[in-house]
């Protein structure tokens, strides 16, 4: 059993997050999981082993945050929920790790991402002339972009809106990289209509895990 994480965090609305490390084959996570058969059968149609290895650890980490059996369900545009809990839930996944937040009364949203991968990309595609600028010149910048792509997926789950322009509507705040802290952004609405977010972040493993609940 390869639960990573399972912890309560310091805030004042009773979130839970939980980290499972992906080190089972696909038969062992089966057996961990109460996952209902059609559920099952639905993850047995994915092409991808990593893929369904990781759509098992969710459920075999929901298995071990929850004290019931959880039926999860997704709606339209994709943001998961429980069906017999009144529970808010995001959920990440990687090749390697998988994370669940959970709160009782706000919407949530985590992201988590491998810092072996290359965010070169996340420049263009992500990020406000402003942002680009606080970036550093250095080796540190590959991480930098991990953060800024994990906060904004993250506030964007939250959200859960759809056609987000990421580098106009979400803003994240300068920081400078560490192993774990905070971060502050800003969700401007089509609208206009602005609502400020404050997030944390951890690195562990190559990997970083960012969430954000208020």
């Amino acid at each position: 059993m390869a639960l990573y994480l399972i912890k309560d965090l310091d805030d004042d609305y009773h979130s839970k997050l939980g980290v499972w490390q992906i080190s089972e084959t696909e038969e062992e996570l089966k057996s961990l999981t109460s996952i209902p058969t059609d559920e099952l059968e639905e993850i047995s149609y994915i092409k991808s082993e990593s893929l369904r290895k990781q759509k098992l650890a969710v459920r075999a980490l929901l298995d071990a945050m929850f004290e019931e059996k959880v039926y999860l369900s997704h709606h339209d545009n994709g943001k998961p929920y429980i069906e017999n809990s009144a529970m808010n839930i995001s959920i990440t996944h990687t090749n390697k790790y998988v994370a669940v937040l959970l709160n009782d009364t706000e919407e949530v949203g985590i992201d988590c991402e491998s810092l072996d991968r290359d965010f070169s990309a996340v420049e263009k595609k992500a990020l406000s002339e402003e942002e680009i600028d606080d970036l550093d010149d250095d080796d540190n910048r590959n991480g930098q972009l991990a953060i800024y792509w994990c906060a904004k997926e993250a506030v964007y789950k939250k959200m859960s809106q759809y056609n987000v322009d990421f580098a106009e509507q979400i803003e994240v705040e300068d920081f400078r990289l560490r192993d774990e802290g905070e971060l502050r952004a800003t969700f401007i609405n089509k609208d206009g209509y602005q609502e400020e977010l404050n997030l944390e972040y951890i690195t562990f493993d190559r990997h970083v895990l960012v969430w954000v609940i208020e």
